[in-house]
C-alpha cells in the first residue's frame, strides 16, 4: 500500500449517488469521499475504513501531513478523520490548520479522534479543537458500528447541509444573469442582495446598498416610504404586492417600474425575507398611476350580502307558525304535508325514513304533540347529531374553549389573514443511529424495553436514553412481538428503515405532538391488543393495521390544531377543504413516504387485494382520531357493542350460548371497525389514565403546545381559538378536569366495559382527584408550590 500521497483500498460495495432536494430543486450528490489521516494502521483506522466500506463511501488513507494535504487537494473530500491520539507520530492540529488554509476545505467536515481518558483524568476541552478548525470530536472507539454511526450522522448533518449550500451558487448564478432587477431584504427591510441588473437599473454599486435599510438610502423620497407602508399593509394579509412605482436613481432622475414584492415565509409562519422583482415600464404607461394595489371587490360582496338579507326577510319563521297553530290549523297541516313531500325520495336514507315517519305522525296528532315532534325534527335535521350542546360560555370557559378548539374546524371565526404552513417533510432517514435488528439494541435501551408490556411503562425514560427517538426502538420491539414482518412479508431491515423514516417526519420541536407521543400511542395500542376481548375480536390484519395506524397517526403534525390551520387558510386546510385537515394529511403522507423509497416500503411484497384492505383499515383508524366525530364514534360503539353484549349477558340462559352470541356481536365486520376506532381513540388520549407522574408530564406538554398556538395566533393577528390557554392566566388543573369530564370518562367507561381494564379506571380516578385538589387550592400549575 502506498502511503506517500494517500491510498485507496478496493471497495467491494457498489457506490451510488444520492438524491436530495433544495426547495423545489432536485440535486444529485456523488458518493461521499473520506480521507483518513493516521500515521500508523491500527484497530481505530481499520474501524473507520470498514465503516466507510459499509456505508458505500470512497476512502483514502494518508500517513503524513504532506500526503494528507496533497490527497485532499486532489480529491476534495467531504469528510476528513485525523488521528489526534499520538502527537509524537502526527501533529493533528498542524494537519488540520494546513488543510483549513486551502479554499476547498470551506465545505469539509474534519473529525478529530481523541484518546479515551481515564475516570480520574480531565477530559479534553472541545474549544481548542474548534479554534484549530475541527468540526467534531470522536472519542477513541474501534467498534466498526460506532465509526459507522459517526460517519452516517456527519453525512446526514454537516455534509448534506454543506452540499446544499454549495448548490446555492447555481441559484445565485441564475439571479446574477437574470435580466430583471432583483432585490432581497430581511423582514426589517435591510437589503441583503441585489443582482447586476438592479445595479444597472438604479445606478448604485451593490456595496452601496447591501446592509442599508430601504428608508435610509441616499436620495430616498416619500414614494419609497409610502411603498413600504403599502407593502406592510398587504403583507399582514399574507399576500404579495404588485404595482407601478416611481423610483429615483442615483443620478437623480426618476424611472417608472413595475414592482412585485413577495414575502418569504420561514419556520413558524414568520416572514424572513422580501423578494422584489422590478422591471422598467413602457413610456406609454399611465404615469399618473403611481401605486396599483390589488384589492378585493367589496361591491360584489356587499351586493351578495344585501340579497341574502332580503331572502331572510321573505323566509317564514317556523316558530311563529307553530305559536299560531291554534289559530291556523289548516296552514299548519299544509306545512306538514309539504315537508313530507319534500322528504319523499326515490332512494331513502335511514334518517329520511325517520323524518317521513314523524311527518306522517304529525298530521293526525294534537297540537302539543305536533309541536314536540317539530322540535324533534329540528334536532334530527342538524349535522351534529352526536355532539352535545354546551351551556353558556360563562358556566365553564375552560370546557367551552377546549371543546370549541378541538371539535370545530374554525370556519365560524374566519380571518382575512393567511397562514402558510411550512411543510417539513423529510424524504431521508433519521440522523440518529438505529439498531440493525432488534438484537442490536443497546443494553440500556433493551433493559427499558423489557417492561414494555406493562401499562405503567415510562415512555419518557425511553425518550431520554434514545435522545428523543423512541419510536424506532419501541416500534421494532412491538412489531416483532406481533409478527408484523411475517404478515407484511418484509424484512426486519425494511421495517427498521420505515420506522426511522416515519420518526424523522415527526417534529421534535413540538412539545406534545412528536415521536414520543406516537410511541406512547403505539404502546397503548399494543397493550389493548393483548386484552382477551380485543384479541379475540380482531384478526392479524386488524392488529397490524392498528399498529401501523398508531405509528403514523400524527406524522408531520405542525403542533397546531385543525381550527388554527383553517382560520389561517393554510395550504393543508385548502387542500383538504377544511375537513379533517391534519388527520387526512397524516394518513396521506404516511403512504406517500412509504411508497417513495423501496428500502422503506413495508407493503411492497403484499398481495394487492390484501394491501387494499390493510390500507383502508389504516386510513379509517387515523381519521377516527379526529375529534369532531368523537361522540359519534363513542355512541356507535356503545349502541352497537356494549348494549347488545350486556343484553345478551342478562337474557342468556346457558353459558355456551352467551359466549357464542357475544362472539358474533364482537366479530361482525361492522363492529370490528368500531372496535378499532375506539381502540386508537382511547390510545391517542390515554394520558389521564396513565400513572400520575406520566399524566402530569403529558398535561404540561399539551398545555405548552396550546400556549404556543395562542401566542402565535396573537402574533399573526388570527382568531384565538382557545383563549383560556393563555400562558399567563391559564389554570392547567381546570383544563384537565374539563377534558376528563367531557371526553375521557364516558369513553373509557365504555372501553373498560368491553376490554376489562380496571387498572386504567383506577389511574383515571386518582388523577382526577389530583387535579380537583389542585383546583380547590386555587393552584393553576402542574403542581402546588409546596410540592
Amino acid at each position: 500500500m502506498s502511503v506517500g500521497s494517500g491510498s485507496s483500498r478496493e471497495q467491494q460495495k457498489q457506490v451510488s449517488s444520492t438524491e436530495l432536494w433544495l426547495g423545489p430543486m432536485r440535486l444529485t450528490q456523488d458518493p461521499i469521499q473520506v480521507l483518513l489521516v493516521f500515521a500508523k494502521e491500527d484497530s481505530q483506522s481499520d474501524g473507520f475504513w470498514w465503516a466507510c466500506d459499509r456505508a458505500g463511501y470512497r476512502c483514502n488513507i494518508a500517513r503524513t501531513p504532506e500526503s494528507a494535504v496533497e490527497c485532499f487537494l486532489d480529491k476534495h473530500h467531504e469528510i476528513i478523520v485525523i488521528d489526534h491520539r499520538h502527537s509524537r507520530y502526527l501533529d493533528a492540529e498542524a494537519v488540520c490548520r494546513s488543510i483549513r488554509a486551502t479554499k476547498p476545505s470551506e465545505h469539509t467536515t474534519i473529525l478529530a479522534v481523541v484518546p479515551r481518558v481515564a475516570s480520574d483524568q480531565e477530559e479534553m476541552s472541545v474549544l481548542p479543537l474548534l479554534n484549530v478548525g475541527f468540526n467534531r470530536r470522536f472519542v477513541e472507539n474501534s467498534s466498526m458500528i460506532a465509526c459507522y454511526n459517526e460517519l452516517i450522522q456527519i453525512e446526514h448533518g454537516e455534509v448534506r447541509s454543506q452540499f446544499k449550500l454549495r448548490s446555492c451558487n447555481s441559484i445565485f448564478t441564475a439571479l446574477d444573469n437574470c435580466q430583471e432587477a432583483i432585490e432581497i431584504t430581511s423582514e426589517d427591510h435591510i437589503i441583503q442582495y441585489v443582482n447586476p441588473a438592479f445595479e444597472r437599473m438604479m445606478g448604485y454599486h451593490k456595496e452601496e446598498l447591501i446592509g442599508k435599510e430601504l428608508t435610509e438610502l441616499p436620495k430616498s423620497d416619500k414614494n419609497r416610504a409610502d411603498l413600504l407602508d403599502t407593502i406592510n399593509t398587504c403583507i399582514k394579509k399574507g399576500k404579495e404586492w404588485q404595482g407601478i412605482y416611481f423610483a429615483r436613481r442615483k443620478s437623480g432622475d426618476s424611472i417608472q417600474q413595475h414592482v412585485k414584492v413577495t414575502p418569504v415565509i420561514g419556520q413558524g409562519g414568520k416572514i424572513r425575507h422580501f423578494v422584489s422583482i422590478k422591471k422598467l415600464c413602457n413610456s406609454n404607461d399611465n404615469n399618473k398611476q403611481i401605486y396599483k394595489v390589488n384589492r378585493e371587490d367589496n361591491a360584489l360582496t356587499e351586493s351578495h350580502s344585501f340579497r341574502l338579507k332580503n331572502r331572510r326577510k321573505e323566509s317564514v319563521d317556523v316558530r311563529s307558525i307553530t305559536s299560531r297553530s291554534s289559530d291556523a290549523p289548516s296552514l299548519q297541516n299544509h306545512r306538514y304535508s309539504s315537508m313530507a313531500r319534500i322528504h319523499t325520495m326515490t332512494i331513502e336514507a335511514p334518517i329520511t325514513k325517520v323524518i317521513n315517519i314523524i311527518n306522517a305522525a304529525q298530521e293526525n296528532s294534537p297540537v302539543t304533540v305536533a309541536e314536540a315532534l317539530d322540535r324533534v325534527l329540528e334536532i334530527l335535521r342538524t349535522t351534529e347529531l352526536y355532539s352535545p350542546q354546551l351551556g353558556t360560555k360563562d358556566e365553564d370557559p375552560h370546557t367551552s374553549d377546549l371543546v370549541g378548539g378541538l371539535m370545530t374546524d374554525g370556519l365560524r371565526r374566519l380571518s382575512g389573514n393567511e397562514y402558510v404552513f411550512s411543510k417539513n417533510v423529510h424524504h431521508s432517514h433519521s440522523h440518529l443511529s438505529v439498531p440493525i435488528t432488534i438484537n442490536d439494541v443497546p443494553p440500556c435501551i433493551a433493559e427499558l424495553l423489557e417492561d414494555e408490556v406493562s401499562w405503567d411503562f415510562n415512555i419518557f425514560e425511553l425518550e431520554a436514553v434514545t435522545i428523543k427517538r423512541p419510536l424506532v426502538y419501541l416500534g421494532l420491539k412491538i412489531f416483532t412481538c406481533f409478527g408484523a414482518c411475517e404478515f407484511l412479508n418484509c424484512s426486519e431491515v425494511t421495517l427498521r428503515s420505515w420506522l426511522q423514516l416515519v420518526e424523522a417526519n415527526y417534529h421534535a420541536s413540538n412539545a406534545y405532538h412528536n415521536s414520543t407521543h406516537a410511541a406512547d400511542v403505539l404502546h397503548a395500542t399494543a397493550f389493548f391488543l393483548q386484552q382477551e376481548n380485543v384479541k379475540g375480536s380482531l384478526d392479524q390484519l386488524d392488529k397490524v393495521a392498528a399498529l401501523i395506524a398508531a405509528t403514523v397517526h400524527d406524522v408531520d403534525h405542525p403542533g397546531r390544531t385543525n381550527s388554527f390551520l383553517c382560520n389561517a387558510s393554510s395550504e393543508l386546510a385548502v387542500l383538504y377543504n377544511d375537513t379533517a385537515v391534519l388527520e387526512s394529511h397524516h394518513a396521506a403522507l404516511a403512504f406517500q413516504l412509504t411508497a417513495k423509497d423501496n428500502k422503506c416500503n413495508i407493503f411492497k411484497n403484499m398481495d394487492r387485494t390484501q394491501y387494499r384492505t390493510l390500507r383502508q383499515a389504516i386510513i379509517d383508524m387515523v381519521l377516527a382520531t379526529e375529534m369532531t366525530k368523537h361522540f359519534e364514534h363513542v355512541n356507535k360503539f356503545v349502541n352497537s357493542i356494549n348494549k347488545p353484549i350486556a343484553a345478551e349477558d342478562s337474557n342468556s340462559n346457558s353459558e355456551g350460548s352467551d359466549f357464542e352470541c357475544s362472539t358474533n356481536i364482537r366479530n361482525s365486520p361492522e363492529n370490528r371497525i368500531l372496535i378499532k376506532r375506539m381502540m386508537i381513540k382511547c390510545a391517542d388520549v390515554a394520558n389521564p389514565c396513565r400513572p400520575l407522574n406520566l399524566c402530569i408530564e403529558w398535561a404540561g406538554r399539551i398545555s405548552e403546545e396550546y400556549f404556543a398556538q395562542t401566542d402565535e395566533e396573537k402574533r399573526q393577528g388570527l382568531p384565538v381559538v382557545m383563549p383560556v390557554f393563555d400562558r399567563n392566566t391559564c389554570s392547567i388543573p381546570k383544563s384537565q378536569i374539563s377534558f376528563i369530564d367531557y371526553f375521557i370518562t364516558d369513553m373509557f367507561d365504555a372501553w373498560d366495559a368491553f376490554a376489562h381494564l380496571p387498572n386504567l379506571i383506577l389511574h383515571l380516578t386518582d388523577n382526577y382527584k389530583y387535579w380537583k385538589s389542585l383546583d380547590e387550592l386555587k393552584c393553576k400549575s402542574l403542581r402546588c408550590s409546596s410540592e
